[in-house]
């Protein structure tokens, strides 16, 4: 009799490139595929991997039986999601982030997650939104939260929430912020703070500038938003930074928030998976980042669960 655990060596046999990586996949040896895979061929009469070739290359069968594999498995993953209760939902998730995400209200969505879907294993990634993208594209990720910045016909993008962003500096810095707002041309005579083609955000405000006719006249790239904010703290330039959740900062008179015209569009934020890859267990984890969603603070506790 056919069982899932050859489908599942099939499968990932193909997806992953080998039997080595299918193995680590599926948390078992080398070994244990070979004989599911052999058991496979045994149960049909048939090879399904061409031997004469020293890569994982399936025959025509094979081709046919992959097929069949992958369709049977995500209607046993769709029967198990739309059927069993979320508590015994078990799986694991890999959820990729922004680090402005992990740095506010990460801890609680995962407080949700752990509530609703206590046998779901969620796995965050924190990364740059273009590395993310990428990720989610090679299957490395089932889900990524990162800026709206991507328009990609593979992937599906559900709106989560948005970044209110402020140019800011050290205090001082730019003079005259205090007689009314300063141009957006007269601030792009200053070093200029960016985040970038591997950040959303930076995608985001280059293209935004780009349509004023706005080029900085110097400018440092830094992807990191620590880094970013520290460099900005120190005097090194004008960034764009996340308004509200470094209002300690200029509390503090650490930083100013500067007076621009025109001020700083919103950044969009998004949560993309792969076109035809939506299961209902991603679409609840999307709905919770929408009621989660929330830039206003940094390292934001799991909190009270809804």
């Amino acid at each position: 009799m056919m069982t899932f655990k050859q489908l599942e060596a099939l499968y990932w046999i193909v997806q992953l490139g080998g039997f080595g990586p299918a193995a680590h996949k599926l948390h078992t040896t080398q070994s244990a595929v070979s004989k599911r895979i052999q058991e496979l061929e045994q149960l049909f009469d048939t090879p399904l991997f061409d031997r004469s070739l020293r890569t994982a290359r399936l025959t025509e069968k094979g081709e046919e039986m992959f097929v069949i594999a992958r369709k049977l498995l995500e209607q046993r993953d769709a029967a198990v999601e739309q059927f069993g209760k979320p508590g015994v939902i078990e799986r694991r998730l890999r959820l990729g982030v922004t680090e402005l995400t992990a740095m506010t209200w990460l801890p609680r969505l995962v407080a949700q997650v752990r509530a609703h879907y206590p046998k779901v294993i969620l796995e965050p990634d924190v990364d740059g939104s273009l590395p993310l993208r990428d990720k989610l594209l090679a299957d490395e990720l089932d889900l990524a939260i990162l800026p709206d910045a991507f328009d990609d016909a593979r992937l599906v993008a559900t709106r989560v929430g948005r970044v209110e962003s402020a140019w800011m500096g050290k205090p001082g810095l730019v003079r005259g912020t205090g007689r009314g707002p300063v141009r957006l041309h007269e601030l792009a005579r200053h070093r200029m703070l960016v985040q970038g083609s591997s950040s959303g955000t930076g995608r985001i405000y280059d293209a935004w500038m780009a349509e004023r006719g706005v080029e900085p006249a110097d400018s440092i790239v830094v992807s990191n938003l620590v880094a970013l904010t520290g460099l900005a703290v120190s005097g090194l330039g004008v960034a764009y930074l996340p308004r509200d959740c470094l209002a300690p900062l200029v509390a503090a008179g650490m930083l100013e928030v500067l007076q621009v015209d025109p001020a700083l569009p919103p950044v969009p934020y998004a949560a993309l998976h792969k076109g035809g890859q939506r299961s209902a267990l991603v679409a609840s984890i999307v709905m919770l980042a929408q009621s989660c969603c929330d830039f206003s603070r940094v390292f934001q506790t799991g909190g009270e669960v809804t």
